[in-house]
């Protein structure tokens, strides 16, 4: 069993994403750590209780610890396509459930301590909540049985208007220069492999309608989103970055292809660049498992479990 601590913007995909775990037989979340990003803090907070509402969960089972309201330097970039609200303008009622007093950092710093290689940490979001975390308690990169990170352009292929970088890691590169820096393995999951598995439009009907409640919450929740995919990248359906990388978390074995490679992030220009050092000229250690391929027949199938199936996949692989 994984239990997942995942640290989260929500934000469409990361609406996917935690559906995803939650629908996972093997896997369980013990905690949403949630920072600004696709939309301030005071929303992606309510979105994550109104996704945990959708999936009902129970009050405060997995708690929520709001965190960092924008990035260690400068202001807080915005991402247009998730909708004003960050949930596609769907419209969803306040959330009455609880939100912790804790500070996501600190949060995520206890966590550790309390079950030392336990837990899984899977960042979907800027990363500006985990360098807090990681100032303030260096050894949590021993803490945690295995952190994901969703993020970075490693081929320079991105998704923002400086044109080279994604969205995360752009959003905080100080943040992410902090979590590269200091955490000696972990894995990431870039922008470029996400757009390897989009998701097409005949298999986003077939997630949609269903009259299920999490098949409802999706459609009102994407509704935009295959007319931006068309418009800025050409591909008809819609991209699962998040998702893709909570599959990661959970099933290591989807994994294909990956490379090992030291990582780093511009700070000057363009900031938030990710630059991969592929054939080892700079001489550093590398420091993360670039994932590059997965079994996208797998993939699919987990997609549909998070939306389709109550009882789940079925088994996890290993």
């Amino acid at each position: 069993m994984t239990s997942l601590v995942i640290d989260t913007d929500p934000g469409v995909d990361d609406a996917q994403a935690i559906m995803l775990a939650f629908a996972h037989p093997g896997a369980t979340v013990h905690a949403l750590t949630v920072v600004a990003g696709n939309v301030g803090l005071d929303r992606t907070v309510a979105n994550a209780c109104t996704i945990l509402d959708v999936l009902d969960a129970p009050s405060g089972a997995p708690p929520v610890f709001p965190g960092c309201a924008g990035p260690l330097l400068g202001s807080r970039v915005a991402a247009t396509c998730h909708g004003s609200d960050g949930l596609g303008d769907g419209g969803f009622p306040a959330s009455t459930r609880p939100v912790e007093a804790e500070h996501a950092a600190l949060a995520l710093t206890r966590l550790g301590r309390v079950s030392p290689g336990a837990l899984t940490l899977v960042t979907i979001g800027p990363l500006t909540n985990l360098a807090l975390a990681l100032t303030l308690d260096p050894d949590l990169p021993r803490r945690y049985r295995r952190l994901v990170v969703m993020g970075g352009a490693v081929r320079g292929t991105g998704n923002m208007p400086s044109p080279s970088t994604e969205f995360n890691m752009r959003s905080d590169p100080e943040a992410a220069a902090i979590v590269l820096g200091r955490w000696p393995e972990l894995t990431l999951v870039p922008w470029e492999t996400v757009m390897r598995y989009p998701i097409g439009l005949e298999r986003l009907e077939e997630l949609t309608t269903s009259a299920g409640p999490r098949a409802q919450f999706l459609r009102r929740i994407i509704r935009d989103r295959p007319r931006h995919v068309q418009a800025h990248f050409g591909v008809s359906g819609i991209f699962a970055a998040d998702p893709l990388a909570m599959a990661v978390a959970i099933e290591p074995g989807i994994v294909t292809r990956s490379e090992r490679r030291r990582v780093t992030v511009e700070l000057a220009g363009p900031r938030g660049q990710t630059t991969v050092d592929w054939f080892g000229f700079g001489g550093g250690t590398p420091n993360a498992d670039v994932v590059l391929e997965v079994d996208g027949d797998r993939f699919w199938q987990l997609m549909k479990a998070a939306v389709l199936s109550p009882s789940g996949p079925g088994p996890a692989r290993a």
